[in-house]
Formats: C-alpha cells, structure tokens, sequence
C-alpha cells in the first residue's frame, strides 16, 4: 500500500468508522467524533522478533465509546510500517476492522521486515492519523550482535506517584526495548485500600474509583494508565516485552484464588479470565499459543547473543504458605511455582544449546534469603518490623524466609531449577526481576549456608526497583514512622539482610526509579537509576550503582561505572543530578562497560550500607503481599499498626538473627518432583 493509498483509505476508513459507530442521523454526534482524538490511548509495539514486531493502538469512534462501556460499532482501521518517521519508504501496510466486542483495541503481528533495524509505524481511522511510534526488529538467528541493551521497569501504581521513570526512559535513545516484569497496574481503588503518596490525592486517583474486578473495570483501568503522557511517550518510542505479576489481576494471585479475592467478588476464574482478556486487548504482547489463549510464558532470542525467557509465575503456582516458619508447607516437593509444562518448557529452553546468555524475565525473586537482624544482632526498629510485615504479608521470624510469596515459599521449584543449572553446566544464568520495590544484586549458590566455599554461585540475579510502589521506608511512614525513622529502619533491614545473606551483594530499599541492562559477549551489566522523588512530576534522576556478571563466572561484582555509549552509535541522555534548587545536568559517565572489576573474588558483603546519590520519597505498592488491601474498615495505617502488634513476640527471636542461618546439609539431594 503505498501513501497515497494509505491517505485514500484513512478518509474511507473516516467515513465508514462514523457511519457505523454512531446512530444514523446524528449529524452532530459525527462532527464530535471527529473533533475528539480517535487515538487518545497513543500506539505501542512489543515483542521483536527478526522479521517484526506487534504493534498497538485504541481507537475511539465516538465520545460514547470510552473503554469498556461496550459502545460502538465496527471501525476500519489502516495501519503502515515505514523505515521512516516521514513515511517515504513504506515496507509493510493493511487494514483491519475492531470492534467493541475488543474494546476498539487493535494488534497488527508485522512480519516481513529486516532483522536489526529501526522502523516506525502508525495508524489511520475516523478521517485521523495516530501518533506515530518506533520499534526496533532484534537481531537475525544466528547473528552475533556486539550488545543488546534494554530497558528494565516494573511496580508501576499510577497513585503512587507520577511516572517520571517512563520519562526519561523514553528519553534515552541507545534501547532496543523495554523490559517489564509485572505490576503493569495496580487493582486497587481510592478509598481504604488505596495507597502511595498522600499528597497525591485528588491528583493521581485511579479509575475506576473501587477496586476493579469486572471486564469493564479492567479495561478502564488499562485505558487509563495508557493515557498518562509518560508511559504513552515510552510506548511510542520503544517497544515492550512484558510479563505479568499478580496486580494485574488482584495481589497475591495463586492458581485457584488470591489474597485479595473476597467471595461477594464472584468467581475468581471468571476474575482473572477477564483481567486477562483486557491484558491481550490492551498490551502489545505476542500470544505464543493461539491453543492456550491464556499462557503469556515465552521465549524471545537475540542472535546468538541472548535468549530472554519469560516466566508466568502466577496461573500455574499453588497456594502461597500462610507463614515463613510453616517448613513442611515450604519444602513439600509437590508444590510448585512454575507448573508442569512450564517447568518442562524452561528446562528443555535453558539446556539448549546456542546463545551466550540466557537471561530469565522473573516476575518474583528466586534468591533464597532469609531474614536478617539489625546491626550487632539487636532487635531491629519497631518500624522496620512492621513495614517488612506490610512489604512481604508475614512478620518478620529469625531465620526464616523473608518472603515466600517469592521462590522462596516453594523450595521444590527453587533448587530443582537452580539444582538443574548446576548439574547441566549452565553457565552465564541471569534472573531479571521485578515485584519487591527495591534493588538487589545477588549470587545464587545452591546452599547459602556453605557460601561461597563449599556451594558456589550457579547463576545471578538482578532486581530493579519500582516505578512509582512504596519502598520499605514509605511503608514505614504510612504506620506513623517520622521520615528519619523511616529511613533508619530501611537501613537496618538493609544491613540486616546482607549480615545474613552472604550471597547478596547488594540490597536497597528505599529508591525508586529504572534500571537499564546492557548485554555483551564478554559481560552482562546493569545500571541503576533512581528519581528525586516519585511525587514530583518529571522528577530528576540520576546514576546509583551499576553491577555486572563477567561471562563464565556465574558471580556479580561492582560495575566500574555506568554504560556509555554503544558501539555503532545510541547513547545514554545526561544524568539529571537532584538538587535543592533547579536541575542540572552533567555528562554521563563514559567509563568502559567491559572494564574488569578490580578483583574477580566475591565481593565482600559489608553491614553498613551507604545511601545512593538520588535515594528519594519514592512511591509503590505494597508488592506481594499487603496485609489485608481488602476494603476493609481499618486504614493503610491501622493495618500496619496491628501487624505491628503482631510481629511483637518476633522481636526476640529476630535479635539472634545475625547468628542464625538455615543451613542445608553439604550433601542433601535435591527434591524429587512428585505428587503434583
């Protein structure tokens, strides 16, 4: 279709579109129509393969027609790739009619296109173009790529603050995608259960006001962070690969419930089913089986440099423990957080033989860790207590897991996979996470306890911190900590969990922000980069810390300093540096990202942990597992008060913390996998 053709249509598609999403005769309902952006929702692609990528958009037919009302007919929509943003050279064209039966959303699979390249894209309906966006094809099967580089997000609560990491996400122009590992949104509404920052009320309100739970209250939900300008600019510059968490759906979601599923809520099947339905209506995602409409885990491959596989670690787990100390609940081999055909569908992925790295999209941490105490084996702060209760859903208990809504609670699935890397000889491992509103850099050895001499690393795995879900020290504030025994307590969780987690190099706990992570043949490394302050629209960034994982040692060690530009062209944008006054910029560091750390030996995991450069008010959600986000009749704050009162008899036991350690056996097998 060349552009004439395509401007031909787009009046046709004008024509027609009005004719048939308004009642005849309305004259002046048409006019309004056409005065009303069609394309309010923006464009969006996802998902690069070689030849293509799917691309995205929502139309509006008419004023009626808003997201989930059910309102409007069919809608003619043309749509053309171009190697261009001026669309001379148009490479790829068709149309395609939506309906409200999809909520007017529309998914274009493009194939034919050049593998490695730039192009751009863009749609046409109701007599109007859309904005148009850009997505880059990942590299040819077998090719050998110098890097690929990708953006990381994830815990994005639009009533938690404002979107500014979208923004400078966008900013930069050295990314081939986007990477987002769950909480795209949150279900929560405006009133006992909503949560973020205070002063946002009114501001920054969800939509639907209540807690969304039909298909119309999802796809509101959808259409609404869609059109906040942030991630609308993001999604139109750069493609999204994208998983889901539990918020997606409703928190803590396990295969037949969820935490926050009540019964007068109706069905939970007929709940998530509708939540998903919005999700493939709404996100640019690629459904890799058209015979399982509802599986999102996937494979996505970089040449011969990376494989990117996706986790579901939601539809196919079993109930999450009730307590970190219910051991036999936790250790039961018959458990599962993967599911059977999941598990089989990974294994045979990993043990392939071909890329240099093998990168995992986890949705929730697989690092074991285990709860540590404050500085010289005190107790730690009443408040540090609570907000890891609200944070994780369990009060904190020594030794025991700190948080088993993650990996941790299904140890079965844990060290079968982990067990099977190691015995496989896997090297070159990498877990990209999302879920728990802060940073962590960690190896991965079979037994903690015997780390790093007698159980070395197998694997590493990185976590990025949240866009906008409370950090632990907001969690704290929200009890009735002051700010500086908020932040007092993060700390001392902070140094609590690296007294006893040798294994972990790096945990922060307090920042918000966006991570950007850079493949090479000879190493993986990833950039933290954390905002002023979550409440401030388009708040300053700047540079935290930057980690990286040398190929074939399996073990994470400081970066010496932040990714510079690419080789071939694309680079970073200038570090915003918050400060009391206006913004400055300065140049981003240029250090080479390939540069060997100054010792290849475990990094020593000290107690005391410096605050980065840029460690703000931040925002989130409460992640995996609030207390009780039920709508019930206690505030955020109550709920927090009286897990506090909770976790009282913990406090002993937590003081002998930095003694304690869940050590297993140097010659335990791993579990059979059985009984599911």
């Amino acid at each position: 279709m060349d552009r004439r053709r395509f401007l031909q249509l787009s009046a046709a598609t004008g024509a027609a579109g009005a004719g048939v999403a308004l009642a005849p005769g309305l004259v002046g309902a048409v006019t309004a129509a056409l005065d009303d952006p069609p394309f309010r929702h923006g464009v969006a692609a996802g998902d690069p393969v070689p030849n293509g990528f799917v691309i995205w958009t929502r139309v509006t037919p008419s004023p009626a027609a808003t997201p989930g009302s059910g309102v409007g007919g069919p809608v003619v929509v043309a749509w053309e790739v171009a190697t261009d943003a001026a669309f001379a050279d148009v490479v790829r064209s068709g149309s395609l009619t939506t309906d409200a039966g999809r909520d007017h959303t529309v998914h274009v699979d493009v194939g034919g296109l050049e593998p490695a390249t730039a192009h751009h894209y863009r749609f046409a309906a109701l007599g109007r173009h859309s904005p148009v966006g850009r997505a880059l094809t990942a590299p040819a099967a077998g090719s050998d790529p110098t890097s690929v580089r990708f953006g990381v997000a994830s815990c994005s609560n639009y009533t938690g603050g404002f979107f500014s990491a979208y923004a400078h996400l966008a900013d930069r122009d050295d990314l081939d995608f986007v990477l987002h590992l769950g909480d795209y949104l949150y279900e929560y509404g405006n009133s006992r259960d909503r949560y973020g920052s205070p002063s946002l009320v009114g501001v920054r309100d969800h939509d639907p006001d209540h807690e969304i739970v039909s298909l119309a209250d999802y796809r509101r939900r959808h259409a609404q962070y869609k059109a906040d300008p942030d991630l609308r600019r993001l999604h139109a510059r750069h493609a999204f690969v994208t998983t889901w968490d539990d918020h997606e759906v409703v928190n803590d979601t396990w295969a037949a419930g969820a935490g926050n599923h009540q019964a007068d809520e109706g069905d939970f099947a007929t709940r998530r089913a509708r939540a998903h339905q919005a999700y493939f209506e709404w996100v640019p995602v690629r459904r890799p089986d058209p015979s399982s409409p509802e599986r999102i885990h996937r494979r996505l491959a970089f040449g011969r440099l990376a494989d990117l596989h996706l986790l579901d670690l939601r539809q196919y787990r079993d109930v999450q423990p009730a307590s970190p100390t219910d051991a036999a609940t936790i250790d039961d081999p018959g458990r599962t957080i993967l599911g059977d055909d999941q598990e089989r569908w990974l294994l045979e992925g990993l043990a392939t033989a071909g890329p240099r790295w093998r990168v995992i999209g986890n949705p929730v941490m697989i690092t074991p860790v285990t709860f540590g105490a404050a500085p010289g084996g005190g107790a730690l702060p009443p408040e540090a207590v609570a907000a890891v209760a609200e944070l994780t859903g369990v009060n904190p208990v020594a030794g025991a897991p700190y948080n088993v809504d993650q990996w941790d609670g299904y140890r079965a699935d844990q060290k079968g996979l982990l067990g099977f890397i190691d015995q496989e000889g896997i090297d070159d491992v990498v877990f990209l996470t999302g879920d728990i509103h802060s940073s962590w850099a960690c190896d991965l050895p079979l037994r903690p306890g015997d780390y790093p001499v007698l159980s070395p690393s197998v694997a590493v795995e990185l976590v990025g911190t949240s866009i906008t879900s409370d950090n632990l020290d907001e969690i704290a504030m929200e009890a009735g900590a002051t700010p500086e025994a908020a932040t007092a307590a993060a700390i001392a969780v902070e140094q609590g969990l690296r007294a006893s987690n040798r294994h972990v190099q790096m945990v922060e706990l307090r920042s918000h922000g966006y991570s950007v992570c850079d493949i090479t043949a000879e190493r993986l490394q990833m950039d933290w980069h954390y905002l002023a302050d979550r409440a401030m629209p388009r708040s300053p960034a700047s540079f935290a810390q930057a980690w990286q994982v040398l190929a074939g040692t399996n073990r994470v060690v400081p970066a010496a300093g932040q990714l510079g530009a690419r080789p071939g062209g694309g680079a970073p944008p200038t570090t915003t540096v918050p400060g009391t006054g206006p913004a400055t910029t300065v140049p981003a560091t240029t250090v080479s990202s390939t540069a060997p750390p100054t010792t290849t030996a475990p990094v020593a995991n000290p107690a005391v942990t410096a605050e980065p450069a840029g460690a703000g008010s931040g925002g989130g959600s409460t992640g995996s597992g609030p207390l009780a986000r039920t709508g019930d009749d206690a505030s955020v704050r109550g709920r927090v008060a009286a897990g506090l009162a909770g976790a009282a008899t913990g406090l002993a036991a937590v003081a002998a913390m930095a003694a304690e350690r869940r050590r297993l056996p140097a010659d335990e097998e791993l579990p059979e996998r059985e009984g599911r």
